[in-house]
């Protein structure tokens, strides 16, 4: 009994040993505001690694930090030759997927832990789960499946995925900022932030924060006119469609 017990104390001392930080992070601004002249912003994500109850820094650490926008379900598709046209052959649905993915780091992802640890916590995009629904079933596929890379190079085109390993920065051994980029073309909601902090390997603290996309201005009136009056939101673009096809008539008619 005495040997179990000491063994159990020495499982919870070096489990708090393991567990000495804890992560302080605060955002450049908590709300974006799209507006007619709305062409992106670039966060920054400020934070500190401080030492929990009794624990002690270490002097070198990897951060990684992991920004998704809204779920979303997309399909994509595979066209091939037949007969001399190009026609849509395969198809692939991808199931409540990130509208916007961004993960960066300060140095390479390879670099931060063992392979299976950076598949266990999604560390870097390859191994983010992206799940796909491949018949009935639904389940993530290999890094290099066609689909997938085809799905996430249209994302990279588009702005709206992306990784860096240079985008944060230590100021200091336990200060860092990290700069989010968030296009022009980024979907209204809640964006999550998810934090882990890494030493030796191992991650040793981790937190979450979120901000958010909403309209501003006459767009978020025009969308909320449309969702909460639809009748008279449908009459009124119907009047103006029609005053603006007699003005044109108008203008350009010849006597």
């Amino acid at each position: 009994m005495i040997a179990r017990l000491a063994i159990v104390l020495a499982l919870a001392l070096t489990a708090s040993a393991a567990h000495a930080e804890r992560l302080v992070v605060s955002l450049s601004n908590a709300r974006i505001a799209v507006t007619s002249n709305y062409v992106g912003e670039n966060l920054v994500l400020f934070g500190t690694v401080q030492p929990d109850t009794g624990g002690q820094l270490k002097s070198d650490y990897a951060l990684v930090v992991t920004a998704s926008g809204p779920s979303e379900t997309l399909r994509t598709r595979r066209k091939a030759r037949v007969l001399g046209i190009f026609v849509n052959v395969d198809s692939r649905e991808f199931v409540r997927v990130p509208s916007y993915l961004t993960i960066i780091t300060d140095r390479p992802v390879g670099q931060i832990a063992a392979p299976d640890v950076l598949r266990r916590l999604q560390v870097g995009m390859d191994n983010y789960i992206l799940t796909q629904r491949v018949g009935a079933d639904f389940a993530d596929t290999v890094s290099d499946d066609p689909f997938r890379t085809a799905f996430l190079r249209l994302k990279d085109q588009q702005h709206l995925y992306g990784q860096s390993n240079t985008a944060v920065t230590f100021l200091t051994s336990t200060v860092f900022r990290a700069s989010i980029p968030v296009p022009a073309n980024a979907t209204t909601g809640r964006y999550g932030v998810d934090v882990k902090l890494f030493a030796q390997g191992v991650m040793v603290a981790r937190t979450a924060t979120s901000f958010d996309v909403t309209k501003a201005g006459i767009e978020q009136y025009v969308v909320e006119s449309s969702q909460d009056h639809g009748l008279l939101y449908g009459l009124a673009t119907m009047s103006m469609a029609l005053a603006i096809g007699w003005l044109a008539s108008a203008a350009f008619r010849r006597d």
